[in-house]
């Protein structure tokens, strides 16, 4: 078994959930075929680390089932290769601790820990830096159902100071005292990245700092506040991601620069530019590389535009990687309105 801190400071790649072709029914044989994608030595050599059922896996919109059966899938096609953490949230706090106890029976190595969602109390109208108590008193209840590290998803309303994520204040009260979360995955824009990778770096124990925002990683490496990464863009952009952050270790940042400059920050800058359109981006991009059979999400998700495919297949050719033949492009935007 791998400690903490070796579990911490991976590479996870938060992994989408293909549907069938023409519904909204959980493919699993191109589930599988996504996970053998990253199960190649590339990525597990580079320390690689999967999280199925995260938020851009559409955790939200899954049921108990698909939910369970995802995990069952993903540790028969990824399990004792790397280690695989696993989405755990609910509408309710008994649905979050039902869905950590399967977990656990299945095998997992640890718990990727989603937030309360549902009412706007919990979503909207959050304050977490006021009522951190709301999550950590769901954590506490999964915890001592389910002793296994874990990995927070600290999405919060929306600051001036931290963008999507939570507050320092509540971030220290979490981490002091809930010590199953190993690690933190940094979902904040930049300025409010740097105080909570300091406000980590204090504490009395390590906590890996996993940085999620891809367009910003070229800077996030200058400061040594990346102790791994969690992110969806992996889907996409897996091999030069890899060797971007390999040619930062090895102090090559003539490499890093060039792999950064030619392509690289371009499309990551493109997907995470609307929000709004993130996930879908994630999906489209992943569609565009082959890895899915194609891009759609569950109603009320939206549907792709069709300038969004030709923009990102422009922006993955850009970046030196492999796209599907126009045709097959053609074939999806050809059904799609806008």
């Amino acid at each position: 078994m791998k400690s903490n801190e070796a579990l911490a400071n991976r590479l996870y790649a938060a992994v989408v959930t293909p549907y069938q072709h023409n519904s909204f029914t959980v493919d699993e044989n191109a589930m599988r075929s996504l996970l053998r994608y990253f199960m190649q030595p590339k990525f597990i050599n580079a320390g690689g680390g999967i999280v199925i059922n995260p938020e851009a896996g559409e955790l939200v919109y899954l049921n108990m089932e698909e939910k369970v059966r995802n995990m069952e899938i993903a540790m028969e096609e990824c399990g004792g290769k790397v280690p695989v953490f696993a989405g755990v949230g609910g509408l309710t706090t008994e649905e979050a601790v039902q869905l950590a106890v399967k977990a656990k029976e299945i095998g997992v190595d640890g718990l990727f820990l989603m937030p309360p969602f549902g009412m706007a109390d919990l979503t909207i109208s959050w304050d977490a830096e006021k009522y951190p108590e709301i999550w950590i008193d769901m954590a506490k209840d999964i915890f001592a159902a389910v002793d296994l590290p874990a990995i927070a998803h600290p999405v919060a309303s929306v600051t001036p100071t931290y963008g999507i994520g939570l507050p320092v204040g509540a971030t220290r009260r979490m981490l002091q005292e809930l010590p199953n979360i190993i690690a933190w995955k940094m979902t904040y824009k930049y300025d409010g990245y740097r105080i909570i990778a300091r406000a980590i770096r204090e504490l009395d124990r390590h906590v890996g700092i996993l940085p999620s925002t891809a367009k910003n990683f070229h800077e996030i490496l200058s400061t040594e506040m990346m102790d791994g990464v969690l992110t969806g863009s992996f889907n996409y952009g897996m091999e030069p991601i890899i060797d971007h952050i390999e040619a930062w270790k090895k102090e090559d940042l003539k490499e890093a620069r060039r792999i950064w400059n030619s392509g690289a920050a371009a499309l990551h800058e493109y997907v995470y530019s609307d929000y709004t359109r993130l996930h879908i981006r994630y999906k489209i991009a992943t569609w565009l590389r082959g890895l899915i059979p194609h891009p759609l999400m569950r109603p009320p998700l939206p549907k792709p535009k069709k300038e969004e495919v030709a923009a990102l297949a422009g922006l993955l050719r850009g970046a030196g990687l492999n796209v599907i033949d126009d045709q097959d492009i053609e074939r999806v935007t050809s059904t799609l309105q806008g």
